[in-house]
């Protein structure tokens, strides 16, 4: 008989610090009376940063959703944008924050990824970029994506929240498309408490950004665009610079609880693991997600994220519902359930299982005893 965990085993957890680390740095940002507008704590994390993720350029902000924003304007994105229903909230908010029409284009049923084949027919007039998601790290398909924009003259930009440190043939993902975006909130591999970045290849697209994310301001007596306030301070760009020393631990960690994860769960039936990539990709195992199909299984995704939740055991349904479903969205012609089938039925069987470094092996196989135990025989 399994018995539920003693304590709340949540999807993830942050990485700590330790409090020796942070106090150090506050003792070097208390000495240079700098807290914000480009301090040394905030320039030596954009180069380190920028080293890390083999990128050319860098500019970091106070959270992702506001380098998403900033992103659309620096490009002078209008109009319509193609994007993935199967994402996070944010990434078709900072479409409506600039004025634009978000466009849901179904999903690949494999990487759950937008799907590249299926972009061109989604094209018009009005369209002027592909907005795409590397969905749980793995990586989008960056050809076919560049040579559709290509050929209709669209820009691209990347939603890489998920994707830090994720490299293709030894490439930083950020190096792909116009603009990618990475976010360092809490919950993500690496972060910086709460934070993002804008990577770039182009460094008049980086002068522009860096001048958007901070009101505009050229000097002290000139303002030459209407920017926001998107800043990281020097507190939390110091804790960036110590968590990056954790990251290659931590990721080496999660490698370890994915292979059980995989080597527990691969011949359960009706249980989809997360795709295999190619041997060129790097991945960062940041998520461990499942797809459970009621048919086969036997038991619906909601019936296992409820019953979990008996155990101590808090995955989370990552992402549904779906961004087309949202009542802001769902007027659209693009979220009609009949033009994003694979999306609908992902959306209702994704589950995303506890992966952090400090879970054990046992907590894992337990875990999947669990899992398994829910299905139902016929």
């Amino acid at each position: 008989m399994l018995e539920p965990f003693k304590e709340r085993i949540y999807v993830t957890r942050p990485v700590f610090p330790t409090i020796e680390e942070v106090t150090e740095k506050l003792r070097d940002i208390w000495d240079s009376k700098w807290l914000t507008n480009n301090g040394p704590q905030h320039t030596m994390l954009e180069h380190e940063l920028k080293n890390f993720l083999k990128v050319p350029y860098l500019s970091l902000f106070n959270n992702g959703t506001i380098a998403l924003m900033v992103a659309c304007q620096s490009l002078r994105l209008s109009g319509e944008v193609i994007t993935t229903p199967f994402t996070f909230a944010a990434t078709p908010h900072v479409l409506s924050w600039n004025n634009i029409t978000p466009i849901f284009c179904d999903v690949d049923a494999a990487t759950m990824n937008i799907d590249a084949d299926k972009i061109e027919s989604m094209i018009t007039p009005h369209t002027t970029a592909i907005l795409a998601v590397h969905v749980f790290g793995t990586p989008c398909d960056v050809e076919k994506i560049r040579d559709v924009a290509d050929r209709y003259g669209l820009k691209v930009v990347y939603d890489a929240a998920h994707a830090f440190g994720v490299e293709i043939g030894g490439n930083g993902i950020g190096n792909f498309g116009d603009i990618s975006m990475f976010s360092f909130h809490a919950t993500k591999l690496y972060h910086t408490v709460e934070g993002g970045a804008l990577v770039m290849k182009n460094e008049h697209v980086k002068q522009r950004i860096d001048l958007l994310k901070n009101f505009g301001i050229k000097n002290e007596e000139e303002v030459v665009m209407p920017g926001i306030n998107g800043k990281l301070d020097e507190i939390r760009a110091a804790i960036g610079r110590i968590m990056l020393n954790y990251v290659e631990d931590e990721r080496l960690k999660r490698i370890r609880l994915h292979a059980i994860y995989d080597e527990e769960l691969a011949d359960v039936d009706g249980v989809t693991l997360m795709p295999t990539c190619a041997d060129n990709v790097k991945l960062n195992h940041q998520y461990y997600v499942v797809r459970i199909d009621e048919k086969i299984f036997g038991r619906s995704r909601d019936f296992v994220y409820d019953e979990f939740r008996k155990f101590n055991v808090f995955a989370r349904k990552y992402f549904h519902p779906l961004c087309s479903e949202f009542t802001c969205y769902r007027q659209l012609n693009s979220s009609r359930a009949e033009n994003l089938p694979v999306a609908n039925v992902i959306g209702q069987q994704v589950l995303s299982l506890p992966m952090y470094g400090g879970l054990t092996e046992e907590h894992v196989r337990k875990i999947c005893a669990i899992l398994k135990s829910f299905r139902r025989r016929n």
